[in-house]
This record gives C-alpha cells, structure tokens and sequence, in this order.
C-alpha cells in the first residue's frame, strides 16, 4: 500500500472517528428536544410549573395513580400516602409521599418522577415537588414529603388515567458529614 494511500485512510479514519464522537455527544441534547416535543420518556419538568391560572374542567374526572420505586441496592422505606386520586384538570391537588432512612448513617436522596403515559408527561404541572431538591435524612429519619400537582386541561381526552411513579435513589457522590453532632450536606441542591 502506498504512503498516499496510507494517509487517506488513516485521514478518513480519523474524520469518522470524530464524527461519530460528535453524534454520540449531540444525541443527550437531541434526546431531550425529542422527549420535549413529543412526551415521550414520561419526563416531567425538573423545576416547578408557573402559577399558572388554568380554567377547571368539572366535566371531567381523571384518575391519577401514584407509583414509589426504590433503588435496589439502598435500605430505604418509601412509599406514597395515597394510590390513587380522581383529579378534575386545572385544580391543585397536594398529596405525600413518605421516606424513611433505615440505615444507621445519615444519607442524601433524589426522587426522579416519570409520567405514563409518555403523551400526558407536559400535562402534569408539578408547583411544589421534594424532587426538585436532594432530601437529607439523619439515621432512622422519617418523613412526608409534599407534592402539590395540576393536571392542565389541554390533556388529552383519551387519556383517564395518569401514573405518577418516583424512584428514589440515595447519592453516593454527596455524603452527609458530621461536624458538632450537626449534619451537614456536602453538595449543593438541584
């Protein structure tokens, strides 16, 4: 093989090699515009909806359920107060969800939500969530946490009911440290 010919291959090489680590890193951005536009993913907003003032739709009634997932490897008790509700869209609604820490260590812990159906996810208006900040719990602490929701009335008719799930993962990259007898986080809230 010649060197000329040597050198467009390894030049194309090289050209692919960084196009595809271009694409590899503009699909996390894409992705997200995707599950924006579309709903899809069931990804809900990170931070709280504006008080928005939405007309009430007392003709109808939509079933909200509410789902507690725990990370596997943690020692956590969590659970929602309620199951379910019938919600009437564009009307505030609170509810709890209750967390206790059973191990004998303080720890840091973040609920991420998902909405399913994935079409409903922009529908649900979270104004008060304990997942839009890293929750702090001394040993063997427990305790309600608040959810306040509206479901926006441009949801679609078809859909009657909505699934509310969290999963509560413990932050290992944020430890809780001591000083005093005083707990204090060693990061920041999201």
């Amino acid at each position: 093989m010649s060197r000329q010919l040597h050198g467009r291959v390894v030049s194309r090489l090289a050209l692919f090699t960084v196009a595809m680590f271009g694409f590899g890193f503009a699909l996390v951005p894409l992705y997200d515009v995707i599950c924006d536009v579309t709903g899809l993913n069931g990804r809900t907003a990170d931070e709280p909806a504006d008080q928005e003032t939405y007309v009430i739709d007392e003709s109808r009634a939509v079933t909200v359920e509410f789902v507690a997932l725990e990370n596997g490897y943690a020692d956590w008790e969590f659970r929602p107060a309620v199951t379910r509700m019938t919600v009437v869209p564009g009307k505030a609604y609170h509810t709890t969800f209750f967390a206790r820490n059973r191990k004998t260590e303080a720890k840091v812990a973040q609920a991420v939500p998902s909405v399913a159906p994935g079409r409903a996810a922009r529908h649900f208006n979270k104004t008060e969530c304990f997942c839009f900040t890293r929750q702090e719990f001394q040993p063997g602490e427990g305790r309600d946490m608040p959810l306040v929701f509206v479901l926006d009335p441009r949801l679609p008719s078809d859909v009657s009911t909505v699934t509310l799930s969290y999963t509560f993962f413990e932050l290992q990259d944020t430890p809780v440290a001591v000083n005093n007898g005083v707990q204090k986080s060693g990061g920041e809230g999201v």
